[in-house]
């Protein structure tokens, strides 16, 4: 096999904060290489930095090994050295770039026309276009044959199980269906290289290994070199050949797949134990409460229909159910950012049970100071310290001694130890694991000293080793601080370990209310499986 990309040495830094410690790697032409590590271990920043894209790395070298044609633009992977070039027809030589070599900008901008990346999140479709028209537009900014354009546009689209897709505007896809487009759009490019960066973390397993199959099969048939970087073990055991294992910037373990997953895994826990609080009185109250529209299309909707509950302080209630089942409608009426239809809906503050029909600062307005809503796509400010995120959500005026003190409490209860409170105040938020930015945010509505805290999808398509930080920062701050919490979610297994009892809903009703097990027992499978492909 032909070295493709050397690594040598690279170390990259943001602010004091090594994100990249002295890496070395050499990626061979054809190698499917994953790279896995929780979020914040430099994952993003080394496939970045390989693309050629962002900022220069602190030191340290990546070299590209290539066949380049000196009458056109054309570059291929090593192997085509002394080959004819596809494009003009001359020969193709054998070159060695140092990609972030300044003498060479010309060289890595060619590099790059010749590179691909996928993002997790950030599909870069046309959304008010068609899937053809995606892959068209594609292949003309690679100045592809206009006599070929159509049928190597269906060719891709077929490449990637979308034939049915054809003519469907991109924005009415599934996400799984958009990152097919995706890789059909990047597959346009041919590519002498292709940079996954965590390209299934929001999709469900299914569509997920669909996915992988056809970044593997893409690999296979069009020569092309795969690096895909996740902090997810699936996609290691799917597709990979090679892995790395990054830890605090460094590779803390390289070779085959399942060498470097049981080293990710190993000291994974989930034995930390709680006690079980007493509950106290009644908090939240409903009865027949009922949130209705009008559609011109649909006509009326019953968003949430008639539903009658209680829950209790200190409790955490999970609302379950799929999509259009009225869980977000009714966690937005109990934080008051709804007004009910009709029906009651009270909240205990103090001793007073406040009527959250009723507007004014007096009824409504007196309880929503004490009730917080975290939702999935929390946001933390990205170039503010973690000191300074916090701070400035206390809304308050404070001493500077005394606010820190305030933070470091409340980090405490979010579930960080004294001393990883400490050392992350002057930190940024992308120097964080995706647990840790979570526990920042639940601290950022925790500082505000609520009642009760609603959680929106608190785990959305986190990794196993996520989302136990998430249920320890829940369980925390239910110890230290008896917080009352309300998580929405879709999660079977995660609303299974951390709530204590749930009501499970369909078409704005609550069928089934009572111990978490005994709802989850009432799930269908119809139901179970919409769940885990929302």
């Amino acid at each position: 096999m032909y070295p493709l990309i050397s690594i040598e040495n690279l170390t990259k830094r943001f602010d004091q904060k090594t994100v990249l410690d002295n890496i070395s790697y050499t990626l061979h032409e054809g190698e499917i290489l994953g790279v896995i590590g929780r979020s914040g271990a430099g994952k993003t920043v080394l496939l970045h930095l390989m693309r050629g894209i962002d900022e220069p790395p602190t030191s340290g070298r990546i070299v590209y090994h290539i066949s380049a044609c000196s009458s056109c633009e054309h570059i291929g992977p090593p192997s085509m050295a002394d080959k004819v070039c596809p494009q003009c027809g001359e020969p193709l030589k054998r070159m060695d770039v140092d990609l972030w070599a300044p003498e060479n900008e010309a060289m890595k901008r060619r590099i790059m026309r010749y590179n691909s990346i996928m993002f997790q999140r950030s599909f870069g479709l046309y959304g008010d276009d068609r899937v053809i028209d995606n892959v068209l537009r594609a292949l003309e900014e690679r100045n592809y044959p206009s006599s070929q354009l159509v049928s190597r546009a269906i060719d891709l689209i077929d490449d990637v199980n979308l034939s049915h897709r054809m003519m469907h505007i991109a924005r009415d896809l599934s996400g799984g269906e958009k990152q097919r487009v995706v890789l059909a759009r990047q597959l346009a490019r041919e590519p002498i290289c292709l940079f996954a960066d965590e390209p299934t973390g929001t999709l469900d397993p299914k569509t997920a290994s669909m996915v992988h199959e056809m970044l593997d099969l893409a690999t296979k048939e069009k020569n092309m070199t795969l690096v895909v970087s996740s902090h997810f073990p699936a996609i290691l055991q799917d597709i990979v050949q090679k892995a790395i294992y990054l830890e605090n910037g460094k590779i803390a373990v390289e070779g085959d797949p399942k060498t470097v997953i049981d080293a990710f895994m190993l000291g994974f826990s989930d034995e930390e134990e709680f006690e079980q609080p007493e509950l106290g009185n009644i908090i939240v109250e409903a009865h027949d409460l009922l949130k209705q529209y009008v559609s011109v299309d649909r006509g009326l909707i019953k968003a949430v229909n008639k539903v009658t509950f209680t829950i209790q302080s200190r409790e955490i209630f999970g609302i379950i159910g799929t999509s259009g089942a009225g869980k977000t409608t009714l966690s937005r009426m109990i934080a008051g950012e709804l007004e009910p239809t009709s029906g009651k809906l009270y909240v205990t503050i103090g001793d007073d049970k406040v009527d959250m029909a009723q507007p004014g600062f007096d009824n409504r307005g007196r309880a929503t100071q004490y009730i917080a809503l975290l939702h999935q796509e929390y946001d933390l400010f990205p170039h503010r310290t973690i000191l300074d995120n916090l701070t400035d959500s206390i809304g308050i005026d404070l001493p500077k001694e005394l606010a820190k003190r305030k933070v470091l409490i409340t980090l405490k209860m979010a579930g960080f130890s004294d001393e990883k409170g400490k050392e992350i105040l002057g930190r940024y938020p992308d120097t964080l694991s995706e647990g840790e930015k979570h526990r920042v945010a639940l601290a950022q509505v925790l500082i505000r000293e609520p009642l009760i805290v609603v959680l929106d999808e608190p785990t959305g398509t986190m990794d196993p080793i996520t989302k136990v930080d998430v249920k320890h920062s829940i369980l925390h701050a239910r110890e230290e601080m008896e917080e009352t919490f309300i998580v929405v979610s879709h999660d079977m297994e995660f609303v299974r370990d951390v709530c204590d009892r749930a009501a499970l809903m369909r078409f704005g009703k609550i069928v089934k209310i009572g111990p978490t097990a005994e709802v989850l027992d009432e799930i269908s499978e119809e139901e179970r499986q919409r769940m885990a492909e929302e």
